[in-house]
């Protein structure tokens, strides 16, 4: 499993035109699933991200985590994490997880993410997304479950 962490001062996703999803401080996380990975998978992800030191201090140091500032997250599935790039031009995706085990943990990710009192705003999986942020640094930081 992976993730793409991006720390915002605000961001928000849209399907249609419409905002479904909206936070004002905190982290954008975009989160590919393989098909080995499991909901343990998903747990050391929210552990990382939840203690990540990645918010600035009175001092101006990352040395804050996302609860230590009351941060959201705004959650995205994103298959194209696992983009073959190796061949051709055009991307191969077969490292991607099938769609139903791949919302089923990335479910799993988000109330991972709930059960820590966190607020999860969320698009809508499988769809096409307009996902818009103000990356805060910018910070941005790739984390993978299988370099645990």
């Amino acid at each position: 499993m992976k993730a793409v962490i991006q720390r915002a001062k605000d961001a928000s996703v849209s399907v249609d035109g419409q905002i479904i999803g909206a936070i004002d401080h905190g982290l954008v996380v975009l989160l590919g699933v393989t098909h080995e990975d499991t909901v343990e998978d998903a747990k050391y992800l929210v552990n990382k991200i939840m203690h990540l030191r990645i918010f600035e201090d009175e001092n101006e140091k990352m040395n804050l985590s996302l609860k230590d500032v009351g941060g959201s997250i705004l959650s995205i599935s994103q298959f194209t994490l696992y983009a073959d790039t190796r061949k051709g031009r055009r991307p191969s995706f077969i490292h991607a997880a099938k769609p139903e085990e791949a919302n089923q943990l990335y479910e799993a990710f988000n109330a991972e993410l709930r059960k820590e009192n966190i607020q999860v705003e969320t698009g809508e999986f499988g769809a096409m997304m307009d996902v818009s942020l103000t990356n805060v640094g910018p910070v941005t930081i790739i984390i993978d479950s299988k370099d645990k």
